[in-house]
């Protein structure tokens, strides 16, 4: 892909600024001087930033601003090994929840909408994500968080929650559950957000069925935000950012 001029300035300027004000980047960039990087070609010649440097930044090497400017912190779940610690300032929240918002947006939720969040919260980037960017939208935010299936289809009935988030495997789960228990009549489900987990054709079909919701897939990372960073195109073309303007 070739990198558009704007794109490319607006780069540099940013890794000028991680090099003055993050000591992780100021080692990776030891010895490089970013003023010499002025196309494309200087740029991919540059060093890559991998897991392994994430991991060696534990816990808050990659912090680029003083730390009483850090609001909030997220981290990778660590099964694998050492956990990756993003800190965020008040400005990564909020964008955050707008990217969010936008992805509602795109899947057509608005703010009359119920949005149930059953995704986990704490230090995962699920749950909060969910609803900073329901919040921000102006929708009804119902935040179950995981499990405890009987008040989830309680709370469904009763909220006439129209938007329900989970993985896909509880999605699963639920729309199994209300077919066994004969109350798809009672559930007001309008559509369906799902993230953190890949699912195949068969198992999506069989949730959009079981649920009778359009079905719509988010992607994240805890090193970027996290979950509304991208959703699937409306028209089968894959992944795409928020906010644009075709797939």
């Amino acid at each position: 892909m070739d990198m558009q001029p704007a794109q490319l300035e607006a780069i540099t300027k940013q890794l000028t600024t991680l090099k003055k004000h993050s000591p992780f980047y100021a080692k990776k960039f030891e010895g490089i001087d970013l003023g010499d990087v002025k196309t494309q070609a200087d740029f991919e010649k540059l060093p890559f930033t991998d897991k392994g440097d994430l991991r060696e930044a534990y816990p808050l090497g990659l912090a680029a601003v003083p730390q009483d400017k850090i609001v909030r912190i997220h981290s990778s779940s660590g099964t694998t090994g050492t956990p990756v610690i993003i800190p965020y300032t008040q400005k990564d929240v909020e964008d955050w929840a707008i990217q969010f918002a936008r992805c509602y947006e795109y899947a057509g939720i608005t703010p009359q909408d119920r949005i149930q969040i059953t995704p986990g919260y704490g230090l995962w980037t699920a749950g909060i994500g969910f609803q900073a960017g329901c919040e921000r939208l102006g929708a009804m935010a119902i935040p179950m968080g995981p499990g405890n299936t009987e008040k989830q289809l309680q709370f469904m009935i009763d909220m006439e929650s129209t938007v329900l988030t989970a993985t896909a495997s509880y999605a699963l789960l639920l729309a199994e559950e209300i077919e066994k228990r004969g109350i798809k009549d009672q559930i007001k489900l309008k559509k369906l957000v799902t993230g953190s987990e890949r699912s195949g054709e068969k198992i999506r079909q069989r949730i959009i069925d079981g649920l009778g919701v359009e079905f719509y897939d988010i992607y994240g990372l805890t090193e970027v935000y996290g979950p509304g960073i991208g959703i699937n195109c409306q028209y089968g073309h894959g992944m795409q950012a928020p906010g644009a303007k075709s797939c």
